[in-house]
């Protein structure tokens, strides 16, 4: 035991630990309906020391998810016609700014995409996991956005 934890310090492993957000306290505005923005909420309250508030005038930035998405386009077709493959798309658009309406994180996207095989034989199989693709993008989605609030640049 005493050597595994030896390797380990050696190679520079440390946990993540908190995010480090360069503000004290933040507003999330998004639609009262979207999971996007209470995992982000969360993924805040959770991990780092920053403050959640529940008007925008008493955040010092406002994280405002303008828009997400979710697509499905066909990938490819089987030799009788049928659908065999799809490409799902998930698409985030946000912006951070603060109470004075300066921008610190112009409008930006995160995409991301999952290749889907499709089967007629096993449609509700096929569906639940899509259902779970959908929901594992999310999640990858609030990572890379709570990544891209760490190195908000908070212009005086």
């Amino acid at each position: 035991m005493l050597t595994a934890a030896t390797l380990l310090s050696a190679c520079g492993f440390q946990l993540r630990g908190t995010a480090q957000l360069p503000f004290n306290s933040i507003y999330v505005q998004a639609p009262p309906t979207s999971q996007l923005a209470t995992q982000v909420r969360r993924a805040v309250q959770a991990g780092s020391s920053t403050r959640l508030t529940d008007a925008p005038e008493q955040a010092e930035v406002i994280l405002q998810i303008v828009s997400e998405a979710q697509e499905k386009q066909i990938l490819s077709l089987s030799g009788g016609g049928r659908v065999s493959e799809f490409l799902l798309r998930y698409r985030v658009l946000f912006r951070l700014t603060d109470s004075k309406n300066r921008e610190h994180i112009p409008a930006s996207e995160i995409v991301l995409q999952r290749d889907f095989s499709f089967s007629d034989d096993q449609a509700l199989a096929k569906e639940a996991e899509e259902a779970l693709l959908y929901r594992d993008m999310r999640s990858d989605a609030v990572r890379q956005l709570v990544r891209r609030l760490q190195s908000a640049n908070l212009k005086s």
